[in-house]
């Protein structure tokens, strides 16, 4: 289908004059057979037969009215299996999944740390469906552990800059009370935006100074002089005015 195509069948469908084409699942369906080809002879059988699996899986997740797989889920799961089938061929001179054991599983997650966890959720998938099809007897990534952690990787401020916002948070009285508390609260105690969001005037305790959140098994404190910031309106649940970006 093209461009021309897609833009008049967008139409039809938005005004309902028409059904929508099973155009996305065919190009889909397409993509995941050319990565399933692309893994050698000896080792395809299996893939394919996972593939088989999770469309099923995604198939009765629809029918359900759960959450199903989406299709680039599905196509770099084999896009993961495709590699690491190239790489027992090439670098490990295996050609069957039962001769797979850990020590080539760590090998293949070496060429790539940073998708160290992903691969190995994949993996794990993988290797739970050929055992329980009886394709091998051992699962080598039934040890395994996920290296990488959870913490946050996104950009922070430099030291001084959260020495300045920490100041202006705390001196100038002509910060919005909104602005200081949330700003304290994401500085000194690493609140999500959601969780600042989901506050509500239950959760403030203005006598001890704290505030509770959902994730935080106590309390969190704030300074003593932002006690008087808390006495105005505090942002609810769903309507609350966000703190001022500085």
């Amino acid at each position: 289908m093209g461009s021309f195509a897609g833009a008049l069948e967008d139409f039809f469908t938005l005004h309902h004059l028409a059904l929508p084409t099973d155009q996305a699942e065919r190009l889909a369906a397409g993509r995941r057979q050319r990565r399933i080809e692309a893994v050698p002879e000896p080792l395809q059988q299996a893939v394919a037969a996972f593939d088989t699996s999770r469309m099923r899986a995604q198939d009765r997740a629809r029918r359900a009215g759960t959450r199903p797989r989406s299709n680039h889920t599905l196509e770099t799961a084999l896009a993961i299996l495709r590699d690491l089938a190239l790489f027992l061929v090439d670098e490990r001179d295996k050609n069957a999944w039962a001769l797979v054991d850990v020590h080539d599983v760590e090998a293949f997650m070496s060429t790539l740390p940073k998708g160290h966890k992903r691969r190995l959720t994949v993996l794990r998938q993988f290797f739970r469906f050929a055992r329980s099809q009886k394709m091998l007897l051992v699962d080598p990534t039934r040890d395994l552990v996920a290296k990488e952690t959870n913490d946050f990787h996104g950009q922070t401020l430099a030291i001084e800059q959260q020495r300045e916002l920490f100041r202006r948070w705390t001196t100038d009285q002509h910060v919005h009370p909104h602005e200081a508390v949330m700003g304290m609260l994401a500085l000194l105690h690493g609140a999500s935006s959601s969780e600042m969001r989901m506050l509500k005037t239950d959760d403030i305790d203005q006598q001890a100074h704290t505030v509770r959140r959902e994730s935080g098994p106590i309390p969190s404190p704030w300074i003593p002089p932002l006690g008087q910031c808390c006495s105005g309106a505090w942002p609810t649940a769903r309507h609350g005015p966000r703190p001022t970006h500085t």
